[in-house]
């Protein structure tokens, strides 16, 4: 079996379905670190009588990436890899440069191996030359890159199952429900079906078209009915 390198692949959307016109970027030589971050905040309130704060669940941050890559353009990685421009463009395409068909950068997957796939968008992008020719041209560089972990609205409905009212709520709709018959079924009344219909754009809310996905958002004061 041969070295598998890192792989870098360009999405347009964030279901990660669409991916970007052109090969995945390939690293030349594959990180020595990576760098999986995780987090959670939470806020410190102040319990009466308590001379310690406690700790009240905040979020989940978003999981970050973050490694460093060496592309080397001296020809003994790889013969024909020898354009230091092309390969920082050739990056920068796929996980930096603003694209006019989603109007922002791309989505970026980076994988490796079987057990490394990380969807995310790219946060940080910094490049260190460390070799150069007589005429200072750069023939090797280190890129340092983080990515901050992407999750679709729908998506995060669908793993985070929640059932407060005061959250996203994912809903699939069945063949002839109305908007106003949703939301009582979700809020416990009928009127916010304004609300969510914009939030969908949505121009009608009778029959609605039966497997459709809508997303209601969270409401700041549930009605009681």
């Amino acid at each position: 079996m041969g070295l598998e390198l890192m792989k870098i692949t360009g999405y347009l959307d964030g279901d990660f379905n669409t991916p970007i016109p052109g090969d995945p970027y390939k690293v030349m030589i594959n990180p020595n670190e990576i760098k999986w971050n995780r987090k959670i905040l939470y806020n410190e309130q102040q319990p009466i009588d308590s001379s310690k704060p406690s700790q009240k669940y905040k979020n989940t941050a978003s999981d970050e990436l973050s490694f460093d890559i060496v592309i080397d353009c001296t020809g003994v990685v790889f013969s024909k890899r020898i354009d230091m421009a092309t390969e920082i463009k050739t990056l920068e395409d796929i996980v930096y440069t603003y694209n006019g068909k989603i109007h922002r950068p791309n989505y970026v997957k980076i994988q490796w191996g079987n057990n490394m796939s990380f969807k995310s968008v790219l946060k940080t992008f910094n490049t260190n030359y460390t070799l150069f020719r007589p005429d200072g041209s750069p023939l090797r560089a280190k890129v340092s890159l983080s990515f901050g972990e992407y999750v679709s609205s729908k998506r995060k409905c669908k793993e985070e199952k929640k059932e407060s009212p005061d959250i996203t709520h994912l809903v699939e709709v069945v063949e002839g429900e109305s908007l106003p018959q949703l939301c009582t079924k979700m809020w416990n009344s009928p009127f916010h079906y304004i609300q969510v219909a914009n939030y969908n754009g949505l121009n009608k809310f009778r029959k609605l078209e039966g497997g459709k996905e809508l997303i209601f958002p969270p409401i700041i004061k549930p009605i009681e009915a």
